[in-house]
């Protein structure tokens, strides 16, 4: 199953470090916090990503693209021009890196990247987003109700956008970032290829968080898998504080690999 991360964004919220790079390329111990994303999946048997790209996109490709040499030890001979890779760290990822558009929405990063994503289901993510989910049990989950979409659903302070469910966890209704607190989209979908019905033609213009999410929820083809372990979004530099802390203490509860 392919997963598709979100990392177009320009991170504005978070603007002391992201005016440098994309937000997702944020370091995490001195990994990027899609590194850590990418790990989270990776360690439960998904290597397959499609990541969409968009602002400052050639420093995600920059990443990759030196990503072996990076994890790895190198004999260089500077008088040949010439080395030799002694051992490799490297972890089994294979990334297809779309450009979807430096102002682009998400519906239309999404949408944008369709033709490598194929025809079976597939999980979808924000690139800022770390969380301990079982993803053997979400995807479980998904293939037990029959609906198009099932969202990751937490419960922290009441900050992003309200879910209103019913005993099943199906979504009844989605407000965008609500004054009070309550299950939230977390992220960490996954989506059958009839998703796509749902991402209009102007898509570009479009948040995947609005007309695409609230019209599967009016259709009643919306499901939330509901998380109770950890969850954190780095937001804004707070969070980015918050995670660094929690890395450097040992109790990143994110690192199940």
């Amino acid at each position: 199953m392919k997963v598709v991360i979100f990392a177009g964004g320009m991170g504005t919220r978070i603007s002391e470090e992201s005016y440098l790079k994309p937000k997702p390329m944020i370091e995490i111990g001195e990994k990027p916090i899609l590194w850590h994303l990418m790990k989270i999946f990776e360690t439960q048997g998904f290597n397959d990503f499609v990541i969409c790209l968009g602002y400052k996109s050639f420093l995600i490709k920059q990443y990759f693209m030196h990503y072996y040499m990076y994890n790895s030890d190198v004999t260089f001979n500077l008088q040949t021009n010439s080395y030799e890779v002694h051992q490799s760290n490297s972890e089994k990822f294979r990334v297809t890196l779309v450009e979807t558009g430096l102002n682009t929405l998400t519906a239309g990063r999404l949408k944008r990247a369709e033709q490598y994503i194929g025809k079976e289901d597939f999980m979808l993510t924000y690139g800022d987003g770390l969380a301990d989910v079982n993803l053997h049990d979400l995807i479980s989950f998904h293939h037990s109700h029959g609906k198009i979409a099932t969202m990751t659903s937490v419960q922290p302070a009441g900050r992003f956008g309200l879910l209103g469910l019913d005993n099943n966890g199906l979504v009844n209704s989605f407000q965008e970032k609500p004054d009070n607190g309550g299950w939230i989209n977390g992220g960490f979908f996954v989506l059958k290829p009839e998703v796509f019905s749902y991402l209009p033609d102007d898509a570009d213009h479009k948040m995947w968080e609005q007309d695409p999410i609230e019209n599967l929820a009016r259709d009643s083809q919306l499901m939330a898998y509901r998380h109770h372990g950890f969850w954190k979004c780095m937001d804004a530099l707070r969070d980015k504080e918050e995670l660094e802390r929690l890395w450097q203490s040992g109790q990143a509860q994110w690192k199940i690999w």
